[in-house]
């Protein structure tokens, strides 16, 4: 054989070892389209990237932006239990920092190179090859060293081979993100579920309707559970307490102290029934939950239904309307003092007795109602929700409530309001 035949097999067995890592690579595609196992997917990217490139050891490391690190997720042999490097630190650091690929023939002709792992482990680094593992973004998510190749020196289509690996990294670390983001999407969707289907068990089930009285509500959260809350509790024969309320804020945060201050009126009203001394108490009780600016506007109403009269007391809270029929004209039932949790020790005061009238109507919203905006940025406003009262109020109170509902559906956006949206209301038929 000629001189000039001997590099022939020689080519002939390069081409044979790029193929071969080139069917890792392949391999590695079908594996990553079949697993959604993180650990899985990381240990054998950083095993056939081993065996691709014909070297000693591969080691893929992750990043940790919280401690701005990088730690050993997968390898191929490692003597300790974790390495963690700083990226001020070491080849690796130096590749997290730049986001470029860095090959190093000669480790200890390289100020960049540290021995630390080295020394830990017994092993005997003689050159690396080390690529970034980056988001579709172009984030940080780790970095993939390989070390000591097995024939010579790392070559330019081992740095092409290695950033390919670093893709297919990329690809399964993104798609960990996203599926561990659904996951926890769908525990946070479907514990609000829970938390709505209990709120809602806290509204009325079963609304009284006292003999020649109409009575009935509507609640829209604007999540979806809220810190609205209406109540209707029986106080003895012929009388009721209407409640109405508004924590401020939206979310589970607002709900659960709604769920408090409804906990801690149905053991008040045990012996207090006053309006005032209620909002007294509950005020004591819940100013210390109430903090960060946290607030409760409440109005509650007592209604003897024998004698038509009524008196409230109202922490605050608004609009709570008193329409009066033969007049055609509304009376507010103002605040009677702050709302709960302003002050500690505030002292509440109830109203004089007012009569209802046939036809008369008693209005409980919350604000979300009259502060509700259009696309114009113009708000439905209170003379709107009185004005439609006067329209409907002899139409029957169903009606009238089911039309603030319709109204209100003309002000969302993207199919839910911008505030809770609540209504109770009374009306006297005869």
């Amino acid at each position: 054989m000629s001189a000039t035949s001997l590099p022939v097999p020689q080519e002939a067995s390069l081409l044979e070892r790029q193929r071969r890592a080139l069917m890792r690579l392949l391999d590695l595609t079908g594996r990553l389209a079949r697993s959604v196992h993180l650990p899985q997917i990381l240990q054998e990217i950083t095993q056939l990237a081993q065996e691709a490139l014909e070297c000693e050891r591969a080691t893929l490391y992750q990043y940790d932006p919280k401690r701005q690190e990088l730690f050993s997720r997968a390898t191929t042999r490692l003597e300790v239990r974790e390495i963690r490097r700083q990226l001020s630190q070491g080849i690796c650091g130096y590749v997290a920092r730049t986001r470029q690929t860095v090959h190093v023939p000669d480790v200890r002709q390289d100020p960049r190179w540290s021995d630390e792992v080295d020394r830990q482990t017994g092993f005997r680094t003689r050159n690396v090859l080390a690529a970034p593992i980056l988001s579709s973004q172009g984030e940080l998510l780790g970095v993939l060293q390989v070390l000591n190749k097995r024939t010579g020196g790392f070559e330019p289509f081992d740095e092409q081979l290695l950033v390919a690996f670093c893709q297919h990294a990329a690809t399964a670390l993104e798609r960990a993100q996203m599926i561990e983001q659904l996951r926890r999407q769908e525990a946070v969707r479907a514990s609000l579920e829970v938390a709505r289907s209990i709120q809602r068990s806290f509204m009325p089930s079963r609304v009284p309707q006292p003999s020649g009285y109409e009575l009935t509500h509507w609640w829209f959260p604007h999540q979806q559970v809220g810190g609205d809350y209406l109540d209707i509790v029986p106080l003895g024969p012929g009388e009721l307490l209407l409640v109405m309320a508004d924590v401020s804020g939206h979310g589970l945060g607002p709900a659960l102290l709604m769920a408090s201050a409804r906990a801690a009126l149905h053991a008040l009203v045990v012996e207090h029934q006053d309006p005032a001394e209620l909002l007294t108490l509950l005020n004591r009780s819940l100013a210390p939950d109430l903090q960060q600016g946290r607030f409760i506007t409440m109005a509650l109403v007592r209604v003897d239904v024998k004698r038509h009269r009524f008196l409230w007391a109202n922490a605050g809270h608004g609009p709570a309307l008193h329409y009066r029929a033969a007049e055609d004209r509304f009376t507010r039932l103002q605040a009677t003092g702050v709302p709960l949790g302003v002050m500690e020790q505030a002292a509440y005061e109830s109203s004089s007795q007012q009569s209802l009238n046939p036809g008369d109507i008693l209005l409980l919203c919350t604000d979300g109602i009259v502060e509700a905006q259009d696309s114009q940025g113009t708000p439905f406003g209170l003379q709107e929700l009185e004005d439609l009262v006067r329209r409907r109020a002899s139409q029957g109170l169903q009606g009238l409530v089911g039309t603030i509902a319709q109204k209100m559906r003309h002000y969302f956006v993207n199919d839910q309001p911008q505030d809770d949206l609540t209504v109770l209301a009374l009306r006297r038929r005869s």
